[in-house]
């Protein structure tokens, strides 16, 4: 309701010109939304209910709601305004159906493009936790999404088998991404379906990759092309490798690791080798697991003065900061065991697009907070700037974007 004494303005403006949803709003303005829309052709009259850029919005709201039905995620889009009527005529919450329809028309590429053009590294010289020496230091991984069991899906994507061979329940989208360690903000990413190998996706996601860098990533990126790849821009990488892969030592160095070579699988007489580092080690007290064989790392980095290996070793860890991006990703902002909504391949895509969007603006945002505060990001809590994300969504939805 209007506040005492004030008087609702009297314009032509559409309820849905004058949809704000906070943080989202904050990250991706309207106007980078409009140009990125009209950029993919998807540009439409700002008289309908639902024009594209509504719905780019729509979609976003959708997945910091996730779980919430379609017309339940527009009431919290336009919570606050009915007193506020700066609109021609009256509006209505539109139907699942004239949404979903909405939806189709704008497709996955406006919200590709948005996060394509957004999602830039975050950290600084003074983030905290987010480099080593004179690298900042990113991860890659990948994982998968469960979506709902339609035909298109199941034909597009497939599906994984069980220990028995049996078919599962859902339908699978991959997803490969890279991640800033100290920031958790993921800054490039490609989809496939489930016959996608975590390697071949990840050879889209290089070119992000520059000097300065130093990519973490586990056994299930191995193989000589793909390191080149990664390396090919000027990023330094530090692997680990699996223990049956054969390191000759070439020569040994003063901080017990040594410097070997690798090669592609067919290449017996060994020549056309990629020299590497190698650091082993094994972990040890409460809590670890007794080792048959120790760790084993590749690095590009081969000066052991530039970086010790007990650094490396040390460092390696922080991989872990993707396994724990992913999780936010997936069981705090998607929900623990939900399925994407989406029941076409290009509703999927567009609906993970939207998490990563979603994911983006409310790391940016705990990052911005972290260096304000001269603290570490992971001091924050992920969960908690989720629910102010979503408070935000409804508290401020009155104000214009």
């Amino acid at each position: 309701m209007p506040r005492p004494g004030q008087v609702k303005p009297e314009t032509d403006e559409r309820l849905s010109d004058r949809i704000a949803v906070g943080l989202l709003t904050r990250t991706f303005p309207p106007e980078l939304v409009d140009r990125v829309v009209a950029e993919c052709g998807r540009s439409g009259l700002r008289t309908r209910l639902l024009p594209p850029r509504v719905v780019v919005y729509f979609v976003l709201a959708m997945c910091l709601f996730s779980g919430q039905g379609y017309e339940e995620v527009a009431r919290l889009l336009t919570q606050g305004l009915t007193w506020a009527k700066r609109w021609s005529g009256s509006w209505q919450v539109p139907s699942t159906a004239a949404i979903s329809r909405a939806r189709v028309k704008l497709g996955p590429e406006p919200l590709r493009a948005l996060f394509t053009e957004v999602a830039r590294p975050l950290a600084t010289e003074e983030t905290r936790g987010a480099r080593y020496g004179r690298w900042r230091l990113v991860a890659i991984d990948g994982t998968v999404f469960d979506v709902p069991d339609s035909e298109q899906n199941a034909a597009y994507f497939g599906r994984p088998k069980t220990h028995r061979t049996e078919r599962c329940a859902y339908p699978q989208v991959r997803m490969v991404a890279l991640a800033e360690c100290g920031t958790h903000a993921i800054t490039a990413a490609t989809l496939g379906p489930l016959s996608s190998s975590e390697p071949a996706l990840a050879r889209g996601l290089f070119s992000h990759l520059g000097e300065g860098d130093l990519l973490l990533a586990d056994r299930g990126f191995t193989g000589v092309e793909l390191w080149r790849a990664a390396s090919a821009g000027g990023a330094d990488l530090l692997w680990r490798i699996r223990s049956h892969q054969i390191l000759p030592v070439r020569e040994e160095l003063p901080d017990g690791s040594y410097v070997s070579e690798i090669v592609v699988a067919k290449d017996r007489k060994r020549a056309d080798p990629t020299p590497v580092r190698v650091v082993e080690y094994t972990l040890h007290g409460t809590g670890f697991p007794e080792q048959d064989t120790p760790y084993r790392l590749i690095t590009t980095i081969l000066d052991p003065e530039a970086a010790p290996a007990a650094d490396l070793a040390a460092l390696y860890h922080e991989r872990w900061e993707i396994e724990t991006t992913l999780d936010e990703l997936k069981t705090h902002q998607r929900g623990p065991a939900q399925v994407l909504r989406s029941r076409s391949p290009d509703g999927v895509e567009q609906e993970v697009w939207g998490h990563l969007l979603v994911h983006y603006a409310i790391r940016s945002l705990m990052h911005d907070t972290a260096d304000a505060s001269q603290l570490d990001a992971d001091r924050l809590s992920f969960t908690r700037s989720l629910r102010l994300a979503r408070r935000q969504v409804t508290a401020q939805a009155a104000f214009s974007p």
